[in-house]
């Protein structure tokens, strides 16, 4: 048996350290207390993604809920957070942390166990930074500091720099049912992607070939992210959420030809915008 040593003011204990950390989470940004709207929508988001997430923490951010409300002169809804924790965990999050909230949003937050995060940084959308195994961010980020309490200086550790990770490269046509997903990176296709085909990337999207399938660049929200194919003819386009079907029919000097799509902010919101290259 292992006795350790008391711990006293000028020895630091030996059989843990505490130090500070951030924690990087994903930031739900709630627009509508609506439970069976945002059902619907995961649905049409992430559906057919299922490994989209990985157990990533989640913080509920209520800040444009109740700012929408606030605007209009209303009160914000009750939300019924055991049946929206249910529903996210569906999708492979872990919610953790809620901020924004009124006194009683908070109140019922807490007592369905999410904590307090008021520091909970989002940031804004932005290239994402490729991993080597996988990234989370979706489509917008938060970080939360977790406080400790002085500790006695260290050398500091100078990290080793990461190696970035290029785009995610496809060299075989893709069939309708099959799809590719390149998460923290870009994605590069060099032959056809046929309809019922599905590509996606948390950056931009390069088609050598006709792009008659669905293309989804900026998947975890990089608005700045683009999809450029040597044929457009796609069922599908999305740039961060936004996104085009068949239904609308390609204009007639971008369909089947050189094009790139890209996401443009106006007064009425983001709108995607094709240009023929």
């Amino acid at each position: 048996m292992t006795v350790a040593p008391p711990a006293t003011g000028s020895m630091p204990p030996v059989s843990f350290e505490i130090k500070s950390a951030n924690l990087p989470l994903v930031a739900l940004l709630l627009k509508s207390t609506d439970l069976s709207v945002l059902s619907r929508d995961l649905k049409t988001r992430f559906g057919d993604i299922p490994d989209f997430f990985d157990n990533d923490p989640l913080v509920i951010d209520l800040t444009q809920l109740n700012a929408a409300a606030r605007r209009i002169g209303t009160d914000v809804e009750a939300i019924d957070f055991p049946v929206l924790l249910n529903l996210l965990r569906q999708y492979s999050v872990v919610p953790i942390a809620i901020k924004g909230g009124s006194a009683a949003q908070m109140a019922d937050g807490l007592a369905a166990g999410l904590l307090p995060a008021p520091d909970a940084r989002v940031v804004a959308s932005s290239p994402p930074t490729p991993e080597p195994e996988r990234q989370v961010a979706p489509p917008t980020k938060a970080a939360t500091t977790v406080k400790a309490p002085p500790a006695q200086a260290a050398v500091p550790v100078q990290p080793m720099p990461e190696v970035p990770v290029g785009a995610l490269v496809i060299n075989k046509p893709l069939r309708s049912g099959q799809q590719i997903y390149a998460r923290g990176r870009d994605l590069v296709v060099l032959a056809m992607v046929n309809a019922g085909a599905e590509i996606i990337a948390d950056g931009h999207i390069h088609v050598y070939a006709p792009l008659r399938g669905k293309a989804m660049a900026g998947a975890r929200g990089n608005t700045e992210a683009r999809i450029f194919a040597l044929s457009l003819e796609a069922e599908l386009i999305s740039i961060a959420g936004v996104y085009r079907t068949s239904e609308n029919p390609l204009p007639a000097n971008i369909q089947g030809k050189p094009a790139q799509v890209r996401l443009v902010a106006g007064p009425d919101g983001d709108k995607l915008v094709m240009d023929a290259m």
